[in-house]
Formats: C-alpha cells, structure tokens, sequence
C-alpha cells in the first residue's frame, strides 16, 4: 500500500497541506487542462445503519456541495467526508453512469488500491485519485452513486443540481446547503430496543 492510499486522519490533513505549501496532493494532481467549470451536487443519504430513532427525526439528509471540475472523485469523497462529520476512514467507490447508487450497469471508480484487484466482478472504469468531475460527462440533471464503508454500507445518491462554466472566487469544494443532521459514525443500534 503507497502512503497516499493509507487512511488519513481529517484533522490532520490541513497541517500536511500547509506544511508541504500545497494545497492539493500529490495522488489528486491530475495532468488534465483546467476545467473551470463548478458543479453544484445535492448528495443525500439514501441507506446506512442509522436508529429508528435518528431517522424519524431526519426523514431528508442532505448535503449541497460545490465542486471545480478539475478537481478530482477523491475530492469529493474528501468533502462528503466532513460534510457528513464522519471521524474514521474506509474504502469507498463512486458508480456512474446508471440510476443511482447500486446500480450494476455504472461505471465504477475505485480506490488506487483496487484497481487490479483479480476477484473483483468487473473491472472498474478508474482510480478516484486520477479521475476529474469535469471528466464524468456529467450534465444537469444526472444522479450517480457513492458508496462508502463496505461493511456498514453507507449508500448516497448524488444529483448533478448545477453546472455552470466557471468556479467563482474562492476555495473549493465547499458546502453550501445541509438538511438535517449527520447519523453518528458508529450508531448504538441497541438504543432502538430501549425506547
């Protein structure tokens, strides 16, 4: 395992980028001529191990999150990560190209580590770290997966709300919209049977 595949703690991210001077790392520089545009995507929690509890108060969770399209799907993991206040780490994958999240017929984009995995079913269409959102084809409208933790299975469905030709000032991505509240990491599923 190459050290950028490693988890990597969040809090202790920002540090390593200041500490090198950039911004961006070395595994999410793409050799692509710069892509301008900002995608707005509206990315919602369809499925995880979420309290009967938690989800009776959040019917709707969702995050609005703003993205240049020279940047890359480990970005947007990256801020699906802290837009949702996760604390730990996991493998993850992207699915477009279908109807969503679970969809066998999307193209699947993994984590660098998984690329040449022999048992796995299909061969994915690419790494996370070397695939741009402006690369996708995405256009307005358009829904694709996010799958995150293989075990707990947190599934998202992303929908393309906007693109417009060019990022304005400032950093990117960022979040711009959340609709209820973030499922604890790690639910006491016991809790449910106590009420």
């Amino acid at each position: 395992m190459k050290p950028s595949d490693k988890p990597r703690s969040r809090r202790a991210a920002p540090q390593a980028a200041q500490a090198s001077g950039s911004k961006v790392s070395r595994a999410d520089r793409v050799s692509a001529p710069q892509d301008e545009r900002l995608f707005t995507l509206d990315v919602f929690l369809v499925s995880g191990p979420v309290t009967e509890a938690f989800a009776r108060k959040n019917k709707r969770i969702c995050r609005t999150i703003q993205i240049r399209g020279d940047q890359t799907l480990r970005v947007l993991h990256d801020a699906i990560f802290d837009a949702f206040d996760r604390e730990d780490e996991h493998m993850y994958e992207f699915q477009v190209g279908g109807k969503g999240p679970m969809d066998p017929k999307a193209r699947r984009y993994v984590l660098p580590t998984t690329l040449k995995n022999p048992f796995a079913e299909a061969k994915p269409a690419g790494s996370v770290s070397r695939t741009t959102i402006g690369s996708l084809g995405l256009k307005k409208g358009d829904a694709f997966g996010y799958w995150f933790d293989f075990g707990d299975d947190w599934w998202h469905q992303v929908n393309v709300a906007g693109i417009e030709e060019h990022a304005g000032p400032g950093k990117y991505p960022r979040m711009t919209r959340r609709v209820g509240e973030s499922p604890p990491q790690y639910p006491d599923l016991d809790e449910d049977g106590e009420e």
